[in-house]
């Protein structure tokens, strides 16, 4: 049974994880009958979003506190994922993963990745274990990559991002997912592009599949 760990941010796309994104991958990772553990960072949100009036709160919450909604309890911190215990990792997007994962809603190319995750993708990639991204958490990976490896991602629509974090950009539709063979990296650019949940999901559901598929290859 391939074991996968998903790593997420929160809970809610405006300071946290995707709900739909994360769910959608868990849904398919259980329908290929993947063993999965998800992981969520133990810190402080760098924001708190009230998603009725899109207006930022003056509370404090925690990122593996409130990514435990997602998981149903069943979730760990980050810094107790063992890369050798997966065969594959999948990045669900959210604006968390621009603020809680890394800094690269406010610094953009010149942003860092969270050092446990930094860590996490390149001992992936080092082990030739293939890694999967949505929406903005492809991004997290030409970060992570600066300088090391030059990925080939999307983000959906051309993003100057990409380039200037020095990976290779491939536009992409909702439904459809960009293969790096070579890096065994998969994204696929759900919400990051204004699609139906129905396209959304068909991408997620294909980036599941390739990732199954290169994992067993590793």
């Amino acid at each position: 049974m391939t074991k996968v760990a998903v790593v997420i941010s929160g809970c809610g796309f405006l300071d946290g994880a995707e709900i739909y994104e994360s769910v959608f991958t868990l849904l398919e990772l259980d329908r290929h009958n993947a063993q999965v553990k998800i992981f969520a960072p133990n810190l402080k949100q760098t924001r708190v979003v009230d998603h009725l009036t899109n207006q930022e709160m003056s509370q404090e919450r925690n990122v593996l506190v409130e990514s435990a909604r997602i998981a149903r309890s069943k979730i760990q911190p980050l810094d107790q994922l063992n890369v050798k215990e997966f065969d594959a990792l999948i990045l669900p997007g959210g604006y968390g993963a621009a603020i809680n994962l890394s800094d690269v809603a406010s610094k953009n190319a010149s942003a860092h990745v969270i050092d446990s995750l930094k860590a996490t993708i390149h001992e992936f990639n080092t082990t030739s274990k293939p890694i999967g991204a949505m929406c903005i958490a492809p991004a997290l990976l030409a970060i992570a990559f600066k300088n090391t490896t030059q990925i080939k991602i999307t983000l959906g629509d051309s993003n100057p991002l990409i380039s200037q974090a020095g990976a290779l950009e491939e536009t992409c539709k909702a439904e459809d997912v960009v293969v790096d063979a070579t890096n065994k990296i998969v994204t696929t650019p759900a919400f990051m592009l204004n699609a139906s949940l129905t396209k959304i999901h068909l991408g997620i559901s294909k980036l599941v599949s390739k990732v199954l598929e290169m994992s067993k290859h590793s």
